[in-house]
C-alpha cells in the first residue's frame, strides 16, 4: 500500500460506511431438540455481522477481541428469519467497538421482535497478524453520537475489569 493509500484509509469515516446487514433462515441444523435456535449459532452469526462492519470500517482484517454481554430475549424457531444489523460505534487506536442488533421475523404472522444486542471489540491486523491503526469514526445522527459516547464509557469499564482480573491473577 502506498503512502497516499495509507493516508486515505486514515480519513475519518461516517458510521454509515460500516453499516451491514445479514439475514439467516433458521434451519433444523441450527436448532436444538425443541426446534429453537441454538445460542451458539446465534453467537456465531453475531460475530460474523460484527466482522462485516469492522472490515468495512477498517478495510483491514479484523479479529474478535471481546464480546461484552449477550442476552437472549425471545426464542427463535426453525423457519424464522433472523436479521442482524451491525455498525461501528467507535474506533480507537487499533480496535473498534461494533454494535450488533438481532431481530427475528416471522413472515407468516408479519411480526418481528428484538432477539438480542451485543457489543463486540475487534482489532484490525495485517496479513502477518500485526495490529493496524484504524481510522476515526464520525457519528452523524443523534443515535450514533449517543452510541459513540457510550462506547467510550464501556471501554473504560472493560479496561478497569481487565486490570482487576490481572491483579487477582497476580495474587494467586
Amino acid at each position: 500500500m502506498s503512502a497516499n493509500d495509507k493516508a486515505q484509509t486514515m480519513q475519518p469515516r461516517p458510521v454509515s460506511e460500516s453499516k451491514s446487514e445479514m439475514a439467516e433462515i433458521v434451519l433444523p441444523n441450527d436448532a436444538n431438540p425443541l426446534n429453537a435456535l441454538l445460542g451458539g449459532r446465534l453467537m456465531h452469526w453475531i460475530d460474523l455481522a460484527g466482522a462485516m462492519a469492522a472490515h468495512r470500517h477498517s478495510r483491514q482484517y479484523a479479529l474478535t477481541a471481546a464480546i461484552d454481554h449477550l442476552d437472549f430475549l425471545v426464542p427463535v424457531h426453525v423457519g424464522d428469519l433472523v436479521i442482524l444489523r451491525s455498525s461501528v460505534n467507535r474506533a480507537f487506536n487499533t480496535s473498534m467497538e461494533i454494535g450488533v442488533k438481532v431481530w427475528v421475523e416471522n413472515y407468516h404472522l408479519d411480526q418481528h421482535q428484538h432477539v438480542s444486542s451485543a457489543y463486540l471489540t475487534f482489532v484490525a491486523v495485517d496479513a502477518a497478524g500485526n495490529h493496524c491503526r484504524v481510522p476515526p469514526v464520525v457519528p452523524e445522527t443523534d443515535d450514533e453520537k449517543r452510541r459513540y459516547e457510550d462506547a467510550g464509557r464501556r471501554r473504560e469499564i472493560r479496561r478497569a475489569e481487565l486490570e482487576r482480573r490481572r491483579k487477582l491473577q497476580a495474587d494467586l
